[in-house]
């Protein structure tokens, strides 16, 4: 089990985990989405979706690993598909205001791949902390933990793949085994001892 804050962490340092938005687009997420055609205007619905914000995009170079970049153009060909499925309803109001959300999600991911630095971590030093490594720790009271370092959109805490420019991935980076770090939680300080190193 991962120690205590590191969920509260994470939801406030990664975008999505609006990470989180980028998976299992489906046509069933978007009609969820949706507003009865009860419940507002006709002209509302006419509009709806053409002021949605644009996605904000990362300042931090994109770093990803070829998993990262098969699940960004995963991503983008979903939304491909469903795309040309609302196309055919684009006199609909509903379809849309599904339409605006899936061309802006497409943006982002379209900007995303184009930004893709792919790193392969088989080519990473094996005897250093990079991105892409695995890494376990062994934490002050003696238990266990290990983490993936990863692209920002293809953080998933539940898995512990975490962000490279997260405050955890910035205290491993560059660590050797037998290296000890001090990791920053807003619950308080841990002291983490690397204890291995895997690609």
């Amino acid at each position: 089990m991962l120690f205590g804050g590191i969920d509260t962490l994470f939801r406030a340092i990664s975008r999505r985990q609006d990470a989180d938005h980028l998976l299992g687009y489906n046509s069933r997420f978007y009609r969820s989405c949706a507003m009865s055609r009860g419940f507002v205007k006709e002209d509302d619905l006419e509009h709806a979706g053409t002021d949605l914000p644009e996605r904000p995009l990362s300042p931090h170079p994109n770093y990803v690993t070829p998993t990262g970049l098969k699940q960004l153009q995963r991503q983008a060909s979903i939304l491909e598909t469903e795309r040309l499925n609302f196309t055919q309803r684009k006199e609909d109001p509903i379809a849309q205001q599904q339409l605006a959300m899936i061309d802006r999600d497409l943006r982002y991911l379209h900007a995303r791949l184009e930004s893709a630095i792919l790193v392969d971590p088989a080519k990473q030093p094996t005897d250093t902390v990079l991105f892409g490594a695995t890494v376990e720790v062994e934490d002050e009271n003696g238990e266990t933990h290990t983490f993936m370092i990863v692209g920002e959109d293809e953080a998933d805490i539940a898995s512990n793949r975490v962000s490279w420019v997260s405050p955890l991935a910035h205290v491993l980076l560059g660590q050797k085994v037998g290296d000890s770090a001090t990791w920053q939680r807003p619950v308080g300080e841990l002291e983490l001892e690397v204890i291995g190193i895997h690609y």
